[in-house]
């Protein structure tokens, strides 16, 4: 499970998706965001859904892949799904079992919440997987850049924002480690009471946390040793540019906000 997951990942390949600027990207998704809210039927959910296939098919990345990521937050996907079943009394009524009733609104309205948070966990899944972390770096401080007005740090703040995301693939790498060395002196993760379960896990934890530790000392000494003193001063490499795709990009965004806002019932 932890050598499926997808957030924080790069896959450098060569699709459309990855040739937009990160801005544009950064733009998108924080957009994507907000207008998927608008989704409240069938047909809106359906275009959402439609429109998030195309992107995945744009990046050329495998949905085998991406569906095989879900595995690690299908249980919440699921729970959602239940809690709205369960806790709506809204509609027609289905079932009734006693204590237990489920009403069409609530099955409805679950389905609904569910797409929703599997949409948001696709697009937005898909920044790191076509998004270099130096790429989101420098995208998140231009965008921010008019913040240093307020003496907002933000040079440093997109630096850890982009350690945090690199460094999420290499914690899930290294808990499969340990989790394997483990079990092969016999621990046992997956069976037993809960109370067990949870006993299993703490000596996962120590050496997560040890190997965590000593990850980030060795990531500062090696920016300390190559002089770095924060953002003040600092020229970049790679510069970024700004592209009619990138402007295409956004406005197909305006387009699908627009189709929602219509199709709202």
């Amino acid at each position: 499970m932890m050598e499926k997951m997808i957030f924080g990942r790069y896959l450098p390949l060569h699709s459309l998706v990855h040739q937009l600027d990160p801005r544009a990207k950064l733009l998108f998704i924080f957009g994507f965001v907000i207008i998927v809210f608008l989704a409240n039927n069938a047909l809106s959910y359906g275009v959402l859904a439609l429109f998030t296939l195309v992107i995945v098919y744009l990046t050329k990345i495998n949905l085998r892949f991406l569906v095989a990521g879900l595995k690690p937050v299908i249980w919440l996907i699921v729970l959602t799904f239940l809690l709205h079943t369960f806790l709506t009394k809204e509609g027609r009524l289905l079932i009734d079992i006693g204590f237990l009733k489920i009403y069409e609104g609530g099955v409805i309205q679950g389905a609904f919440i569910s797409l929703r948070f599997l949409l948001l966990i696709f697009v937005t899944s898909l920044l790191t997987l076509t998004t270099s972390p130096i790429s989101i770096t420098d995208g998140l401080e231009s965008l921010l850049n008019p913040f240093k007005k307020w003496k907002l740090p933000v040079h440093e703040l997109a630096l850890m924002m982009s350690i945090s995301l690199r460094f999420i693939p290499t914690l899930m790498d290294e808990t499969d480690k340990i989790m394997k060395a483990q079990m092969a002196r016999g621990a046992d993760f997956s069976s037993g009471p809960i109370k067990d379960r949870v006993k299993a896990v703490i000596p996962l934890l120590i050496p997560l946390f040890v190997s965590s530790f000593k990850r980030a000392e060795e990531l500062a000494i090696a920016m300390e040793a190559r002089g770095y003193r924060g953002g003040e001063g600092r020229t970049k490499y790679r510069l970024l540019h700004w592209t009619g795709k990138d402007t295409a990009a956004l406005g197909l965004l305006v387009v699908l906000g627009a189709v929602l806002w219509w199709l709202r019932s």
